[in-house]
């Protein structure tokens, strides 16, 4: 099976690859020739995946899913959310992002936050979605190196390190994509 991908972001490619199984290929958008940014106009984080989906398969032709990730924070009333990669600005900075969240938080007791990953699946001329949610909080500093994203700045519940401070196995075991990305692969798994 091959399925296209529809993502830029090679942080997220290499992320969602990892847990794939191997008889199921997946293609970047650069690989099918999509270089133009595919359009997140939705006002929901199920609303800009689906659209992604929709837009790859009516303009492309290929079975593909989308996904969209939001970090939504309490106190905040779920800010930063769907405009989480441009919360900061449009230039899609994630130091900037942290920094203002950071900012917004700085007084506030409750840093209770969760992520959320949906995944729109076009597959067949049918639409399905999967959701993976991760609680945890927002720490009051940046803390590891890797990731990306508001990783450096969210611990999940039961975890005294953030998402920059644990291995990729273990982000994808416990986070939002991952649990998102396992039910994608339970309903692939189902049809063959």
């Amino acid at each position: 099976m091959q399925l296209v991908f529809a993502t830029n972001n090679l942080n997220k490619l290499k992320e969602v690859q990892s847990l794939i199984p191997d008889h199921i290929k997946l293609l970047s958008l650069k690989a099918i020739g999509c270089f133009e940014d595919v359009p997140e106009t939705q006002l929901t984080i199920e609303g800009n995946a689906i659209q992604k989906a929709e837009y790859i398969k009516e303009h492309y032709g290929y079975d593909c899913f989308a996904d969209d990730t939001g970090l939504e924070v309490e106190v905040l009333h779920n800010e930063p959310g769907v405009f989480s990669a441009r919360y900061a600005g449009e230039q899609r900075n994630a130091n900037d992002n942290m920094d203002l969240l950071l900012k917004k938080l700085e007084d506030k007791p409750n840093r209770t936050a969760r992520f959320k990953t949906v995944i729109a699946l076009h597959l067949n001329g049918k639409l399905e979605t999967f959701t993976g949610i991760c609680k945890g909080e927002i720490t009051k500093t940046k803390q590891g190196e890797k990731g990306f994203g508001y990783d450096p700045i969210f611990k999940a519940e039961g975890y005294d390190k953030t998402f920059a401070e644990i291995s990729l196995d273990e982000k994808n075991r416990i986070g939002h994509r991952g649990k998102a990305v396992k039910l994608l692969v339970e309903f692939l798994s189902s049809l063959r």
